[in-house]
């Protein structure tokens, strides 16, 4: 421990933000880094307490209390390596991660918490600038062949640890790019898509084969990819969205949220995106149907756009400004969260339902009937609360109900937990021998340093089991 006392001289400070009138003309990321000295600071905060709770508050048990005080010497090189040693994408969970691990801090039992997340970022941003971030390929290959399917941060953790353990991992994405929700459902004022390009590119050194416009079960069958490899890793995702049932669904201007992100970060890369297909919210009331990160980014999106307004309706009453006792440390608080987008503008209303959409005479969506409503579970309808709120365009982003059943899981028959995910055992291996499955499509929508755990996990176990087992010549 560097500075016994560095968390009773210095206050906890955290990325800056770029002024809201600035920002909001363009995509670029939000945040501003720590410059050095200031991190150094807040890397003497950190207490090298008996136990470390932020480890379990953190899914890939990242070594913090070591990089932070590696951070706090100066000795940054010897900090990359700590935190390569358990995250393969750092440059990942330090833009997008809420970072649980901050809210199991011992520090924040009774003081603002250490600011991991800050102190991560200028880390794997100094190991960029510096040009310490190189291929690790293999020393040997086993000659063993696995597909991953699906590129997003699960994908990509289980196919660069097989790589370097020596497989022959190729990497199935339907998009046209690489990097699943990352790259097409993170706005890129949350994450620029350079980062991903980054690691691309070092992952394909290592000997990582990427195939794009190549959905499995559609354009590859199940029968090919067992022929050609050895394993399998189903790391597609959750990706059924959650619908909302009322009359008059079926009106034009009622997209999913995951309809309108992917478009606009198409654009952004320079994409053509025909008119037809463009989801514009631009001089447009606009109501977002869910209250959480995803709602939060289309409200970013359709400030830039240039709406007229802006509301995010949420069901669950507002949560309290401060952790809720129900929740004590160090447990993941139960409280209220303001994104950057809810600096930039629009409004956000709790307990609201929405019974009706109403449309016009074109059959497009103008307005939706709704009603306030009493505390879960039941949410009942609170009388005389009925009230029209006008939208020409309405965004759901109420969360995956889980992975898509029809296609590639159909086709291997591989057995579903009651949510109706891909049961996998303790090695993540599915109801199917040689075929394993990490992240969202396993466990359901969940949290970016969620679905890297996992991913690691399952390279594990994809790994012990191919060097175990009698698997034939492909």
């Amino acid at each position: 421990m560097g500075k016994p006392t560095g968390f009773m001289e210095f206050q906890r400070e955290t990325f800056g933000r770029r002024p809201v009138q600035e920002r909001v003309r363009d995509w670029f990321e939000v945040y501003v880094p720590l410059p050095e000295d200031r991190a150094r600071k807040q890397g003497a905060r950190c207490m090298d307490c008996g136990v470390p709770f932020c480890h379990t508050g953190c899914p890939l048990t990242n070594l913090i209390p070591d990089w932070n005080d590696l951070v706090y010497k100066g000795r940054w090189r010897e900090a990359l390596r700590e935190l390569h040693a358990t995250n393969n994408f750092p440059e990942f969970t330090s833009r997008i991660c809420p970072a649980p691990c901050e809210a199991s801090c011992v520090l924040g039992i009774n003081e603002p918490p250490v600011s991991i997340k800050s102190i991560e970022r200028a880390i794997i941003d100094r190991g960029w600038a510096e040009g310490w971030i190189q291929p690790e390929p293999p020393l040997e290959r086993t000659g063993k062949r696995v597909a991953v399917i699906g590129s997003g941060p699960a994908g990509l953790a289980a196919a660069q640890q097989l790589a370097r353990k020596g497989h022959l991992v190729t990497v199935f994405e339907k998009a046209d790019r690489i990097g699943g929700l990352l790259r097409y459902g993170i706005p890129d004022f949350k994450m620029e898509k350079h980062h991903i390009d980054r690691r691309i590119a070092q992952m394909e050194a290592e000997g990582v084969t990427f195939r794009t416009r190549c959905h499995v079960g559609v354009d590859v069958t199940v029968e090919e990819l067992r022929r050609q490899f050895h394993a399998i890793v189903l790391a597609g995702g959750a990706e059924q969205p959650r619908d909302l049932r009322v009359p008059g669904r079926e009106l034009k201007g009622i997209h999913f949220a995951m309809e309108f992100l992917p478009l606009n970060n198409r654009r952004n890369a320079g994409d053509t995106v025909p008119e037809s297909e463009w989801i514009s919210a631009a001089g447009k009331n606009v109501i977002i149907i869910g209250g959480g990160d995803t709602g939060a980014d289309c409200l970013g999106t359709s400030i830039r756009h240039g709406a007229k307004s802006i509301r995010q309706f949420e069901i669950m009453p507002m949560p309290p400004n401060e952790r809720s006792p129900q929740t004590p440390w160090p447990l993941w608080p139960y409280q209220l969260r303001n994104e950057t987008s809810h600096e930039e503008g629009g409004e956000r209303i709790w307990s609201i339902s929405t019974l009706e959409f109403l449309g016009d005479e074109n059959g497009r969506v103008r307005a939706l009937r709704t009603t306030r409503v009493g505390p879960p579970p039941k949410f009942e309808p609170l009388p005389g609360t009925e009230e029209i709120y006008e939208a020409e365009l309405v965004l759901l982003a109420m969360g995956f109900t889980g992975p898509v059943r029809n296609g590639l899981l159909e086709q291997l028959g591989v057995e579903l937990d009651a949510r109706g995910n891909v049961k996998a055992d303790e090695k993540f291996m599915t109801s199917m021998p040689g075929v394993f499955a990490a992240g969202d499509v396993r466990r359901g929508q969940s949290l970016v340093v969620w679905a890297l755990a996992e991913g690691r996990k399952a390279a594990e176990g994809v790994h012990e089991w191919l060097m175990s087992q009698p698997v034939p010549e492909v």
